[in-house]
């Protein structure tokens, strides 16, 4: 008994440490990338339409292939980056790749959806560019950013099961080798448990940070 706790306690750890790293990473190169989509979009504030394609085509692509696909093409380019293509680590490289463009095009709406109204109301009283950016855009976008991020890290969370399922370890290696391999249907009831759970208190959390945040 004690052994299996000891297991899950582990694999709790393995999935906190994948979801962790690699939602941090995806927040903040994902957040500057749906910056960019934005301002540089037609008539926006640097308006650049070939930079805007070209990014929206790249983040078209990573969202386009199924993330076990895109963990099994990145191998090579994981163990250059980690030195191996199994464990944990080796998981934060692809799950890294694959919650960025998914961040950015949420949070990307977020910002789309701010009143013009105030944008033009900054500019007509001199606010640079880059201080609407910072002042007008990224606060008003704030909640719908907050909720983004948390769906962000519920869809890594399945991700990094999936991932465990095949080698990074984590509560999906757990599911697999102890729950489906060996038919032990208490240890997978327990992992359904413990994800459920953390799944909960990600979103309760998340949108309760938005609330608070809207003040419209």
């Amino acid at each position: 008994m004690s052994l299996q706790i000891d297991r899950l306690w582990q694999g709790l750890l393995d999935t906190l440490m994948m979801v962790g790293v690699s939602s941090l990473a995806a927040l903040l190169l994902g957040l500057p990338l749906a910056v960019i989509l934005v301002i540089t979009d037609r008539e926006n504030l640097f308006a650049n339409p070939l930079l805007n394609r070209l990014l929206g085509w790249v983040v078209n692509l990573f969202r386009s292939v199924p993330f076990l696909i895109l963990m099994v093409a990145l191998i090579p380019f994981t163990r250059m980056v980690v030195g191996t293509s199994y464990g944990v680590w080796a998981a934060v490289v692809p799950l890294t790749l694959a919650a960025t463009p998914f961040f950015a095009r949420i949070a990307e709406v977020s910002l789309r959806e701010v009143d013009k109204g105030l944008v033009e109301a900054a500019q007509a009283m001199g606010f640079h560019r880059r201080h609407i950016i910072w002042h007008v855009l990224l606060p008003e976008a704030r909640p719908g950013i907050v909720s983004g991020f948390t769906i962000t890290l519920v869809t890594m969370i399945n991700a990094s099961a999936m991932a465990g399922a095949i080698g990074a370890g984590g509560l999906g290696d757990l599911a697999y080798r102890y729950g489906y391999q060996r038919f032990d249907s208490q240890v997978m009831l327990t992992v359904i448990v413990v994800l459920v759970a953390l799944v909960t208190l990600l979103q309760l959390s998340g949108d309760r940070l938005s609330r608070r945040l809207n003040h419209r």
